[in-house]
C-alpha cells in the first residue's frame, strides 16, 4: 500500500472540501502544511497580523459563503489568540475550521516549550475540538470536522495536529471525497404539526414574521417573499436578517430590531397575536426584551434546528426541517383561503410605517456644513452613493446602532455585523474576506466602517489589505472615545468611566501601511470626500469626526410592557 505526506493529505482535504482560500499564520508547529500550500494550484494562502483576525476572515467566508472559512495557526499563544474569533463564528452561526499545530505526542502534558491543553482552551468556543492522534485518521477527522461546522447550528470546529504527525510521510488513507464534507440536508418538517400550523394562520388576525440570524439565506428569504407578496403579513428583521426583504416589498418591512425595545418593529412584535419566527436565536436578540409578555401571541418557530426555550420565548409549534420548504409548504396551504390579515388595523400600520421611514427626513434637517458629521447624514449618504449589491461590514460600537438601524439593504448577507459577541475588530477583517471571495478577486469595492475604538483592534490588517490587493474604503467614526459604552454608563450611573481615547492621525496610519487617507471634518466636506474615497481603486481609510451628541437616544424611549 502506498503511503503519503499527511501535510499534503490535509491540504488535499481542504481542496476536496471547495476551500481556495487559507487564513493563517506561520510557526514551527505547523510550517510543514504552510509549506504544502506552495504547491497547490487552487488554494491561497493569506497570511494575516494577528490569529483572531484570521478566525475573522474565516468567518466571514463562511457566513458569505455557507461553505467554512479555513484558519491555520502554530501552537501555543498562536492558538489561544483564536480564541475570540472562534467564540464569535460559533454563538453567531458562521461555519470555521480551525487548524492548529502542537508539540509531538510524546511532549504532550509535559511542562515544555509552546505547550498548551487545545481541548481545555478551544472546547467552550468551538462545538468540537479533535487532536489527531494517528497518521491514519487526518482525513476522517478534517471530514467530519466539516460536517459539524455545516451542521446547525454552525459554528466553529478545531483540528489540532501534533507536529511529528505533520512530518509524517506513512498515511495510508486518501482524502475523502468531496461529497464526504456535505452535510445531512433537511426536509419540510413534521406534517402533522404544519397542519396544526396552518389552522394556527387561518384564524390568525395579526401575523407578523419575526426573521433571525438563520434565516439570512437566498432560499429562505425568497421562500418568505413569495408568502408576503399576497399577504398583509408584516415582516421585522434581527440585525444579522439584514436585506431578507426585497426593494419591491419594502411595504412589508417594519424595520429591525435589537438591543433596546423602542424600535418601530418592536411595536408590530408587541401588536401581534401570532409570530413566526424564522431562524430566530435568542442570542442575537433575547426574548426577554421583545416578548415582555408571553400570553398575548403564540410562535410558530421555524428553523434547522429546535429552539432553546425560556419562559419568554416558549413556542406552541416547532416546524424542524428546511425552513425554506417549510414556508412553502404553508403558503401553499393557506393560498386557497386567501385570508386578509390585520383588516381594521390598517391605520396602526400607517403609522408604524411613519415613524420608521421619519428618519430619512431628518438625514439633512436643520444640518450645518460647519459642524461635525451627524450620523444619520452619513448613513444616508452612503446609501445614496453605494450600488445595491456593495457588501458593508459593520463593526461594533455606536456605529453598529445606527447603520443596523437605518442603512436599507435589500439581499441578505450585504449588511454583516456583530450582533451576538458583538465583537469589537471584525469590520476590517470581515470586509478583506469580502473582498477575497469575489470572482475575480478584489473586482468590486467592499465598504467597512467603524468607530475608532473598534478600529484599532484590528488595524494591523491594513498591511494584510493592500497586500493582498483589495478594493476597500474604510470609513472611521472618530470621537476619540468608547462612545456605545459612554452613553450607557452615563445613563446608569450620570457620568463616564474608561472611555476616553484619542492621539491616533489615522490619515498619516493609512499612509504608513501604503493606504490612501482622507479626513472629514465638517459636515460640508463629506459627500464630496466619501465619493472620492469610494472611487479610489485600493485601501482607503477615511476619517470622520463624528458628533456623537444625539447618541443616548439610541437607547431611550423604550416602549411600556402594556403597550397594545
Amino acid at each position: 500500500m502506498s503511503t503519503r505526506n499527511l501535510a499534503n493529505v490535509t491540504v488535499e482535504s481542504l481542496a476536496n472540501a471547495g476551500v481556495n482560500l487559507v487564513f493563517g499564520i506561520p510557526g514551527a508547529k505547523v510550517d510543514g502544511i504552510f509549506d504544502a500550500l506552495i504547491d497547490h494550484p487552487t488554494i491561497r494562502l493569506i497570511v494575516c497580523r494577528h490569529e483572531q483576525n484570521a478566525a475573522f476572515m474565516a468567518a466571514a467566508v463562511g457566513r458569505l459563503t455557507g461553505l467554512p472559512g479555513v484558519c491555520l495557526v502554530t501552537s501555543g499563544p498562536g492558538t489561544s489568540n483564536l480564541v475570540t474569533g472562534l467564540a464569535t463564528a460559533t454563538s453567531e452561526g458562521d461555519p470555521v475550521i480551525a487548524i492548529a499545530g502542537t508539540v509531538s505526542r510524546v511532549q504532550a502534558g509535559r511542562h515544555t516549550h509552546q505547550a498548551l491543553d487545545v481541548n481545555k482552551v478551544l472546547e467552550g468556543v468551538c462545538k468540537s475540538v479533535t487532536q489527531v492522534g494517528v497518521e491514519d485518521q487526518v482525513s476522517e477527522v478534517i471530514a467530519n470536522a466539516f460536517r459539524r461546522a455545516r451542521r446547525y447550528p454552525r459554528g466553529a470546529t478545531a483540528v489540532a495536529f501534533p507536529i511529528d504527525l505533520i512530518k509524517s510521510t506513512s498515511v495510508a488513507i486518501s482524502p475523502f471525497p468531496s461529497l464526504s464534507f456535505e452535510p445531512p440536508s433537511y426536509g419540510g418538517g413534521n406534517t402533522k404539526l404544519r397542519k396544526i400550523a396552518v389552522d394556527r394562520l387561518m384564524a390568525a388576525k395579526y401575523p407578523v414574521i419575526l426573521m433571525g440570524m438563520r434565516s439570512a439565506n437566498k432560499a429562505i428569504v425568497a421562500s418568505t417573499q413569495r408568502l408576503i407578496k399576497d399577504y398583509t403579513i408584516p415582516v421585522v428583521e434581527t440585525f444579522q436578517a439584514a436585506g431578507a426583504i426585497s426593494e419591491d416589498l419594502l411595504h412589508r418591512f417594519y424595520g429591525r430590531v435589537g438591543l433596546f425595545r423602542n424600535q418601530p418593529g418592536d411595536k408590530v412584535l408587541a401588536r401581534a397575536d401570532i409570530i413566526i419566527a424564522i431562524g430566530y436565536d435568542p442570542f442575537e436578540y433575547d426574548a426577554e426584551v421583545w416578548n415582555v409578555d408571553p400570553s398575548r401571541h403564540s410562535i410558530i418557530h421555524i428553523d434547522y434546528t429546535d429552539t432553546k426555550v425560556s419562559q419568554h420565548y416558549l413556542p406552541q409549534i416547532e416546524l424542524i426541517g428546511n425552513p425554506a420548504d417549510i414556508i412553502d409548504e404553508l403558503t401553499s396551504s393557506i393560498r386557497a383561503s386567501k385570508p386578509n390579515y390585520w383588516t381594521g388595523a390598517e391605520d396602526r400600520l400607517e403609522n408604524i410605517r411613519q415613524e420608521l421611514d421619519s428618519w430619512q427626513a431628518t438625514a439633512t434637517a436643520g444640518l450645518s456644513t460647519e459642524d461635525p458629521v451627524q450620523p444619520i447624514h452619513f448613513v444616508h449618504l452612503l446609501r445614496s452613493l453605494l450600488p445595491k449589491e456593495t457588501v458593508v461590514a459593520v463593526d461594533v460600537g455606536t456605529v453598529y446602532i445606527y447603520m443596523m438601524r437605518y442603512f436599507r439593504t435589500y439581499l441578505p448577507h450585504h449588511l454583516l455585523c456583530s450582533n451576538g459577541q458583538q465583537t469589537l475588530g471584525v469590520g476590517l477583517p470581515w470586509a478583506i474576506a469580502a473582498s477575497l471571495i469575489q470572482q475575480p478577486p478584489c473586482s468590486e469595492k467592499v465598504v467597512s466602517i467603524s468607530g475608532d475604538g473598534g478600529f484599532m483592534f484590528s488595524s494591523q490588517e491594513l498591511a494584510t489589505a493592500v497586500q493582498q490587493g483589495c478594493n476597500i474604503t474604510h470609513f472611521i467614526w472618530n470621537d476619540s472615545a468608547y462612545n456605545m459604552v459612554e452613553f450607557q454608563e452615563e445613563a446608569k450611573y450620570g457620568r463616564s468611566s474608561g472611555i476616553k481615547l484619542g492621539g491616533v492621525d489615522f490619515v498619516k496610519f493609512a499612509d504608513a501601511f501604503n493606504a490612501k487617507g482622507f479626513r472629514v471634518s465638517t459636515a460640508g466636506e463629506l459627500k464630496t470626500v466619501m465619493q472620492e474615497a469610494l472611487a479610489y481603486k485600493g485601501v482607503a481609510i477615511v476619517e470622520i469626526v463624528i458628533d456623537y451628541s444625539k447618541s443616548s437616544d439610541l437607547m431611550r424611549n423604550v416602549i411600556p410592557n402594556d403597550y397594545k
